[in-house]
């Protein structure tokens, strides 16, 4: 009897993959539009809400580094009680060291810290220099900071430490070329080219750390993304960052084309690594102000760390980008 049941429970499994096997991928925008927010689920609302709801694009027709890169935020900065966040130690080796709206990170290692991504002119010394401090960590032991991509609000901080500092700067090829042709009063100062990614990507290691960095254009042509290990008590797990979120770029098939494919991509580089961390460089996107927060606060035995998401989820957020590129790839044509 035992073995009747169980046969007949393969059957039906069988049965069940077969027919999931036969449901078509969604090739409308509406299909996919659907597709994206049973992707996001409850996981990335803000995501789906910014890239598939009510995308903004730049007016054009080719990709380019566009809106926040040489120009930075607007004239004059906010009042500090509108961005400055306390730093925190939200991981073993991981730091939190970014404002109320953009993300910075300091990933420590056996033999000095890797950044990933800054800020605006206006928020490094008191939230990454200052805020390296107050954790501990000693801002002359930054060896690498590894920019996502050319904008303003990820990397104004990079002139700082690579001339008080002698920190490395990675960043990719195409994003190298719009940064050095900057004004040299640009906010922040104008980095000298270091470290620069093509389409190959690269791996940066730094004692016993390795961040392997995927080449993922769209957002901008340079834009990178990461995968990374983090420590969690006695545990190692790893982040998929992704390194640009939002449709910025100017309207075009062929844009929108090159995004998706770099979703794809960066799912896959996501998969091989067995993330279960997803993070990205904006608060709206990830929560990661609040989820700063939320790590201070002890576990019950067995709880996850609030970044963890698991393995499904991460591929999850990949299938909500590519999804909605693909939506406005097709409305583009």
């Amino acid at each position: 009897m035992k073995l009747r049941h169980r046969a007949a429970a393969a059957v039906l499994l069988a049965a069940i993959t077969a027919a999931s096997a036969q449901v078509p991928a969604p090739t409308t925008p509406e299909a996919l539009i659907i597709a994206a927010k049973t992707a996001a689920g409850l996981n990335f609302p803000g995501t789906f809400l910014r890239i598939c709801v009510n995308p903004q694009n730049a007016e054009g027709t080719g990709a380019g580094v566009v809106g926040r890169g040489a120009g930075g935020p607007p004239p004059g900065p906010p009042a500090r009680a509108t961005w400055y966040a306390q730093p925190y130690k939200v991981f073993d080796n991981l730091y939190f060291i970014g404002t109320k709206v953009h993300s910075a990170w300091a990933l420590t290692t056996s033999d000095g810290i890797i950044i990933i991504d800054s800020l605006y002119a206006y928020a490094i010394e008191a939230e990454m220099v200052e805020g390296l401090t107050k954790l501990g960590l000693n801002p002359r032991d930054v060896k690498y900071m590894i920019i996502s991509h050319a904008h303003g609000d990820h990397d104004q901080g990079a002139a700082l430490f690579q001339s008080r500092y002698g920190t490395k700067i990675v960043m990719g090829a195409a994003d190298w070329d719009a940064t050095v042709a900057r004004p040299a009063t640009a906010a922040g100062g104008v980095p000298k080219r270091d470290i620069s990614v093509g389409p190959e990507g690269t791996k940066i290691t730094l004692g016993d750390t390795t961040v392997n960095v995927i080449a993922t254009p769209g957002h901008t042509p340079g834009t990178l993304s990461y995968t990374f290990p983090v420590k969690d008590g006695g545990r190692t797990l790893t982040v998929a960052y992704s390194g640009g979120t939002a449709f910025n770029f100017p309207r075009s098939a062929r844009a929108f084309e090159i995004y998706r494919d770099s979703q794809t991509k960066m799912g896959a580089a996501a998969k091989a690594a067995g993330a279960t961390i997803l993070m990205t460089n904006h608060q709206e996107f990830d929560a990661a102000w609040d989820k700063a927060r939320i790590a201070q606060v002890p576990r019950a035995p067995g709880e996850p760390h609030v970044y963890e998401y698991g393995a499904d989820a991460v591929q999850r957020y990949f299938q909500l980008m590519h999804h909605c590129a693909e939506a406005q790839r097709i409305i583009s044509k």
